[in-house]
């Protein structure tokens, strides 16, 4: 598949949610996870300044081991975090280059556009800042990751139209979500001829093991095929389609995704049918749309386990189970050291920056179900 000039097949590795060993990378395990996705033919790695650690770990999983132009690497600008000056949010590139020692960048995005968050792109004019970087040769495509509504997602690329291509989270069960407007996002950017790279089409996990009526209904379907599978091939199936990213985290996941994409063939109108009934029913269960991607993290001051504490009240809500609900809360939450749901101050500061729009203050109160 062929957009922007570059040759990338249809499956990206999000270096997001790698393998640890404690709290160290499973460097053994990424690399291994690296040669089996290049082995398939598979060439596009994301990253992001943001990720902690994933930088790091890509150049010695992937740069230092694999020619240069045999990949495609894509990487982010995070100017609303730690950037008081714009000379610290284009420091950001250079610690990015420094990490990667990628030398450049095939894809370089402003992250998390949305809201305050876009003001300060503005406010430090990084768009001029990676237009002049792409002319020095030092990225080869700029665009930006988005978190918002279709109606500034339209002004924005009205603004900037050296726009080259948009990231945003397109999945089936956010599709008709009027708080992440997958669908909406995803027509205003091929309004504006951009090509769109896809994040979280199983939804940080939350598709991979879907609650048990919208498993059923795949299964019945097709019963040979992962709950992943679905809803990767549902988001590869969208025209204009660069890639579609996927957070793998252990060899199993890249196996399974490797198995249907390496051949891969666009979902039929009856497939299309069964994922409709899928989406109505996972909107039936109400479960916090939490994708773990841990933005709230970095700006709590009491150091609540917000990820964690939902993981563990999805897990309630979904298999009715206490003591499974408060393994997952020991597991993510205790046993990482971090705080629990009560002790949240209820600043607000990680709604602030929540990509999925949620109220996080009161959805911490929903502990209380499987306390």
């Amino acid at each position: 598949m062929s957009y922007l000039g570059e040759e990338i097949k249809n499956l990206g590795f999000g270096m997001m949610r790698l393998p640890k060993n404690g709290d160290e990378f499973d460097m053994e395990q990424i690399k291994a996870m690296v040669d089996a996705f290049m082995a398939a033919g598979f060439t596009y790695f994301d990253t992001a300044w943001v990720y902690t650690g994933s930088e790091e770990a890509t150049r010695k999983a992937l740069v230092e081991r694999y020619p240069r132009d045999s990949f495609q690497l894509a990487t982010k600008n995070a100017a609303w975090t730690e950037c008081p000056t714009r000379e610290d949010a284009i420091k950001q590139f250079e610690t990015s280059l420094e990490r990667t020692g990628a030398g450049y960048f095939d894809f370089y995005l402003l992250h998390n556009l949305g809201g305050d968050r876009t003001r300060v792109f503005e406010k430090y004019d990084m768009w001029s800042f990676v237009s002049e970087q792409k002319a020095a040769g030092r990225i080869k495509h700029i665009g930006f990751s988005f978190h918002s509504t279709a109606s500034e997602l339209d002004e924005i690329l009205t603004k900037h139209p050296e726009t080259e291509f948009v990231q945003l989270q397109i999945n089936y069960a956010d599709w008709e979500s009027e708080s992440v407007q997958s669908r909406k996002c995803y027509e205003v950017a091929r309004k504006h001829g951009k090509s769109v790279i896809i994040m979280e089409p199983v939804k940080g996990g939350m598709l991979a093991n879907p609650p048990e009526r919208v498993a059923e209904i795949l299964k019945n379907a097709e019963p040979e095929s992962s709950a992943a599978s679905w809803a990767i091939r549902f988001a590869a199936s969208l025209d204009g389609v660069i890639t579609v990213l996927s957070g793998m985290s252990t060899m199993a996941q890249m196996e399974d995704n490797i198995s249907y994409m390496k051949d891969f063939t666009a979902l039929s109108d009856k497939e299309r049918e069964t994922l409709d009934k899928a989406r109505i029913a996972f909107e039936e269960v109400s479960l916090i749309p939490c994708t773990s991607c841990d933005y709230c993290a970095k700006v709590c001051p009491k150091d609540i386990g917000i990820s964690g504490t939902f993981a563990a009240v999805n897990d309630y809500i979904t298999y009715e189970n206490k003591n499974s609900a408060q393994n997952t809360e020991r597991w993510r939450v205790k046993d990482r050291k971090k705080n629990l749901a009560e002790e949240c101050i209820k600043c607000g500061k990680c709604e602030a920056v929540c990509p999925q729009h949620i109220s996080i203050r009161e959805e911490l109160k929903r502990a209380e179900i499987y306390r």
